[in-house]
């Protein structure tokens, strides 16, 4: 188990990435025939991602919002690692898919959703108190939310701010 970090960190990324979410729903629970192959899936096409560095795949975490929708937080380095993967004919993805789409199609059975956000430089905030290395912060640099990286705020790069004095009740450090 990950070590927690006893104090307020922040995610620091250096130049853009891209955070990709993708999930399915169960839709007919008897019809395992139909989601088994999809919810197996993944873990393989996550195996084969974490052994290739050059693949510009920085990362994912698995979350079960219930037992009928899993889903799949990933990180990226850019939108183009992201698709040559999605497109590659040699990779686990690209069969998978086009099984998906014959098996189950429009029919459904069983529903898969994804959605992609590019990330330019800075333009995001991440912070982690009291946690192992997390999201974000577990597949880039963690570094202390002090300074300008002490408030929501000046983490996203809008405006630089004092952290509020009253909240500093406790052991809190910025």
């Amino acid at each position: 188990m990950a070590k927690v970090v006893k104090k307020r960190m922040a995610a620091e990324v250096e130049g853009d990435f891209v955070v990709f979410l993708i999930g399915m729903r169960i839709n007919k629970l008897w019809k395992f025939w139909k989601w088994l192959p999809v919810f197996t899936a993944m873990p393989r096409m996550l195996r084969e991602l974490e052994q290739d560095p050059s693949s510009g795949f920085l990362g994912a975490q698995q979350y079960i919002a219930s037992p009928r929708r899993p889903m799949v937080v990933q990180y990226w380095r850019s939108f183009e690692d992201l698709e040559r993967y999605a497109r590659s004919r040699d990779a686990e993805h690209w069969p998978a898919w086009v099984a998906f789409n014959k098996r189950t199609g429009s029919n459904g059975d069983v529903g898969i959703w994804h959605e992609t956000y590019l990330v330019p430089a800075g333009s995001y905030e991440a912070i982690y108190n009291n946690m192992p290395p997390v999201g974000l912060g577990k597949f880039t640099k963690l570094v202390p939310a002090s300074g300008r990286k002490a408030t929501a705020a000046g983490r996203a790069g809008l405006r630089e701010e004092e952290y509020p004095e009253e909240a500093k009740a406790g052991a809190v450090e910025v």
